[in-house]
C-alpha cells in the first residue's frame, strides 16, 4: 500500500512501509548454554521512489532494519536499495545498490550470484544484501542482455554465538580471509542473457569474481587460543543456464552451472517440475505438487545439496486474503539427513498479514550442515502492518 500524505508528498515521491513483529520458539532445548529458548525481533522496511524527466530517470531508496532481543548479530541495518535508473529507448542504466534475481527452482537458487545471502535473517537463502553495481539492460526483439559491473564484495551474515541456527563452533568473522589480493574491493562483473520463446524462459549467463558463498576453515581465536571457523571467499568462474517451461498444468524448472576454482572445475543442477490440480474438489484452491532433485559432482565433504531429493506441495486458496501454505521435505540421499519445511501466510483485512513458518532438521552425520542443527527445530509467527 503507498503512503501518501498530501499532494505535494505524493509529488516529490511516493514511500510505502512494512513492519513487523517476529517470535520464534524453538522445541528443544539448545546445544549452547548461551543460546535461548524463544527469539524475538523487529523489522522495519521501507521504500521510497521518485520519477523524473517524464519517467526517464528513477531514484529508489530501500533501507532495512531488525532488531532481535537474543542475538547482537541478527540486529543490523543495511540498504537493500539505493539507486538512480535512466532508461534510453531500448537500454536501461542503473548505478547504486540493487538486488536482482536469477533462478527458477523452489528450494535451491544455483544461479542466482549476484547479491549475497542475509543468513541471519533466514536460512533459506532468500534475503539478501544490496550489492553496488553498474547495471546496463539492453531490450530487443531477440532477447534481454544484461551487464553488471560489481565492485564491492558483501561478506554475508552470520548468527552469533547467542544465536540458534548456527555452525557448531563459533565463527571469527573480522578474521575473514580472500583469495583475492584486493578483498573486498576486487572488481566481479557478469553477464546474462534472457529470452522467451511462448511457453519457455531460457536465461544464459556468465560471472567472473569472487564466490557469495564461503568454504569455512578451521582456526583459532587469538584472543581466547579456542578453535574457531572462519570465513574464506575464493575467486570463482562459473558460467550458468535456468529454464522454465510451462506446459499446461506442468511447470518444467531447471538450473544449472559449471564452475571453476582454485579446486578444479566442477558440475551442479537442480532441476523437477511443479504439476498443479487446478479447482480442488470443484474449489478455489489449487494444489500444486512439487518435485526437485539437487546434484553436486564436488561430493558430500564439499557441497551440502550434493545428492539430494525435494517433494512437497503448494496450496493457493485463491480467497482475498491471499491465503498460501508450501510445504517441503528435502532429503540427502546419501546421509539420510532431512529438512522438513513449511511457509504460509494470510491477509488480515487491507494492510496486515500473517506467516508462519516452520523447520525440522534431523541428521546424525556429524559432517553434514544440518547436524549442527539437530535441536534448532522451530515454529516462528510474523505479523506485519503495510502503509
Amino acid at each position: 500500500m503507498v503512503l501518501a500524505a498530501t499532494p505535494a508528498f505524493a509529488a516529490a515521491g511516493e514511500l510505502s512501509l512494512d513492519l513487523g513483529l517476529e517470535g520464534r520458539v524453538f522445541f528443544d532445548p539448545p546445544l549452547d548454554p548461551r543460546q535461548h529458548g524463544s527469539q524475538s525481533s523487529a523489522t522495519l522496511r521501507a521504500e521510497w521512489y521518485a520519477d523524473m524527466n517524464g519517467g526517464a530517470d528513477r531514484v529508489v531508496v530501500s533501507p532495512y532494519l531488525r532488531l532481535d532481543q537474543s542475538d547482537p548479530e541478527r540486529s543490523h541495518a543495511d540498504l537493500r536499495e539505493l539507486y538512480w535508473r535512466h532508461s534510453a529507448g531500448a537500454m536501461d542504466i542503473y548505478l547504486g545498490v540493487r538486488r536482482v534475481f536469477w533462478g527458477v527452482t523452489e528450494a535451491l537458487h544455483l544461479v542466482d550470484v549476484i547479491n549475497q545471502t542475509d543468513l541471519v535473517d533466514n536460512l533459506d537463502g532468500e534475503d539478501r544484501l544490496g550489492q553496488p553495481m553498474l547495471q546496463l539492460t539492453w531490450q530487443q526483439d531477440w532477447g534481454q542482455l544484461e551487464l553488471f559491473l560489481l565492485p564491492w564484495f558483501r561478506e554475508r551474515t552470520f548468527p552469533g554465538s547467542k544465536g540458534r541456527l548456527r555452525a557448531p563452533l563459533p565463527l571469527l568473522a573480522d578474521r575473514t580471509r580472500y583469495e583475492a589480493a584486493q578483498g573486498q574491493r576486487h572488481l566481479d562483473w557478469a553477464a546474462r542473457y534472457f529470452h522467451v520463446l511462448g511457453a519457455v524462459e531460457i536465461g544464459l549467463a556468465h560471472f567472473t569474481g569472487t564466490s557469495r558463498e564461503p568454504r569455512l576453515v578451521a582456526g583459532i581465536d587469538p584472543a581466547t587460543a579456542q578453535p574457531v571457523l572462519v570465513p574464506m571467499y575464493e575467486l570463482t568462474d562459473q558460467s550458468s543456464m535456468d529454464l522454465a517451461a510451462a506446459l499446461g498444468n506442468w511447470l518444467w524448472k531447471l538450473e544449472a552451472l559449471s564452475r571453476r576454482d582454485n579446486r578444479g572445475r566442477s558440475t551442479a543442477f537442480t532441476g523437477g517440475f511443479e504439476y498443479t490440480f487446478v479447482g480442488v474438489s470443484g474449489s478455489r484452491t489449487d494444489l500444486g505438487l512439487v518435485a526437485e532433485y539437487q546434484f553436486d559432482d564436488q561430493g558430500p565433504s564439499r557441497s551440502s545439496f550434493h545428492n539430494d531429493l525435494v517433494v512437497g506441495g503448494r496450496l493457493a486458496f485463491n480467497d482475498v486474503q491471499s491465503t498460501e501454505l508450501l510445504v517441503l521435505a528435502v532429503t540427502d540421499l546419501d546421509r539420510r539427513s532431512r529438512l522438513f519445511s513449511l511457509e504460509g501466510s494470510r491477509r488480515l483485512g487491507n494492510s496486515w498479514r500473517l506467516s508462519i513458518e516452520a523447520r525440522w532438521f534431523s541428521s546424525d552425520a556429524t559432517n553434514d550442515a544440518l547436524f549442527a542443527l539437530r535441536s534448532d527445530d522451530y515454529l516462528q509467527l510474523t505479523l506485519e502492518k503495510f502503509y
